[in-house]
Order: C-alpha cells, then structure tokens, then sequence
C-alpha cells in the first residue's frame, strides 16, 4: 500500500495520472488496465440511485460497492470516499475509516474539505490510514453547484486549506470545479499530486466518473467529454433483442439444452 502511494506521488511533475470512480468489478477490472487510481465515489448515490445529493449515501453502502469493485482491482490504486456525516469529529472518523479499510481492502480514503477537517486527518494518517483530499466544490456541504475561485476570499481559503491537508499528511487533492488559475497555483504550491475534475489541464492528474464518460448519464456538465454514447449502443442491442425474441428468432438451438 506504502509503495503504491509513494508511487503516485513520484508521477508529479512526471506523468499525468488518470483516475475513474467504479461501482462494480466489472468496470473496476477494466479500469485496472488503464487507471492509476479507481475511486469508490459517493457519487454512486446520484449515478445509480438517483438520490438528490451525495449526503443520502451511507457508510454500509460506500463499503459493499467498494468490496464489489475490490475485486476487479489488481495494479490501481483503489480509494474510497467517506460519506457525509461519517468523519464529524475525529473519534467517528477513525472508527469509520477503520471500518472501510477492513472491509474493503481499499489503499486510501477520501474526505472533503480543509482546515475543519486538518485534525482528523492528522489522526488518520497517525493512524496508518492514507488519506485523499478534497477541495473546490464540496458535494456533500455545497447545496447550489457552482465553480470555485472567483471570489478572492475564495482562493485565499481553497490555496491555504490545500497547504493545510499537505501539512496534515494527505497524499493527493481533488479539485474540483476550480478556476484554472487558481488550480495552477494550488497544484504548483503542493509537493503532493492534484486530481483535476473541472479543474483544468495544470492539475497533476484528471478524474471522471466513468458513467458520464461512456455517455450513460444523460446529464451534460461542462468539465465531462463523452468518448462514447453507450446509451445508444445499449439501446441498438435491446432493441435487436426484443425483436428476435417477438420473432422467436431467439433462442436458436446454440442457446438451447
């Protein structure tokens, strides 16, 4: 897990890192091949629940997904968001990161946030359990979705809660929805890696959730590229399906005992 970790932070200034979320091993096993990070997001909550925000997903619904995608795991480096209302105070936080670690086998943990959260993390990393940051627009506290960094109180917070988490012993930052300016002077500024969503090309790495990058959520965001529309595909292949069955062109003998 150390080596791994280490790993990852020798890409900085290096070599971009390409992280995807994953719900399932399928995806997870598929991701491995290319990914140097596969994240568990809570972000599940809207992609395959269709929950209003992040803050509906809880602790014992993060860790069977997270089991599930452990499973197609083998080179990446697998993390795991804590969800909302699991890290309030650092004894919660503790036992719940414990919990994850246990049960899912994952090499990390992720929390939003900065100074409110610098103790926790302190404790987390004394504990042995590595810890992924994460700045910018913060879906389990932000309740409108809007880009972080116009204001300048704005940037003054996200830059020092980012010197902060460094300090406090994260391995890497997500930054999310951040003014590219902005972006470029917290990822210069930290020794550690920034994983951009929205956040523009200066970050040491990108990530997406894959659903929106494959075209099967039909939602549009300006920080997502669609490199498929699987949608469509999976739709041809129904279709082709339930005529064949009308049909009774399906099953043939090749799909019969």
């Amino acid at each position: 897990m150390k080596k791994k970790i280490l790993d990852l932070i020798k890409k900085k200034n290096k070599k971009k890192i390409v992280s995807l979320t994953a719900y399932s091993k399928n995806i997870a096993s598929i991701l491995d091949n290319y990914c140097d990070i596969v994240l568990v997001g809570d972000s599940l909550g809207s992609v395959l629940y269709s929950y209003k925000s992040t803050r509906e997903v809880s602790l014992d619904m993060m860790i069977e997904h997270s089991k599930s995608v452990r499973m197609g795991i083998k080179k990446a480096l697998m993390v795991v968001d804590m969800p909302h209302n699991t890290y309030r105070n650092s004894k919660e936080a503790l036992k719940n990161a414990k919990l994850i670690m246990k049960k899912t086998k994952c090499h990390g943990v992720k929390l939003e946030g900065g100074k409110k959260i610098y103790e926790t993390v302190k404790i987390l990393v004394k504990n042995k359990i590595p810890v992924m940051g994460h700045l910018g627009l913060l879906p389990q506290s932000d309740k409108t979705f809007k880009f972080k960094g116009q204001k300048k109180s704005e940037r003054d917070n996200i830059l020092k809660d980012s010197q902060l988490l460094e300090k406090a012993g994260v391995f890497s930052i997500v930054l999310e929805c951040v003014e590219t300016s902005l972006a470029k002077l917290v990822t210069k500024g930290l020794k550690i890696p920034t994983i951009g969503i929205g956040a523009s090309k200066y970050c040491d790495g990108q990530i997406l959730v894959f659903d929106d990058l494959i075209g099967l959520n039909p939602m549009k965001y300006r920080f997502v590229k669609k490199y498929i529309n699987i949608r469509n595909e999976i739709s041809k292949a129904v279709l082709n399906y339930s005529k064949e069955v009308r049909k009774i062109k399906f099953p043939n003998k090749k799909n019969s005992y």
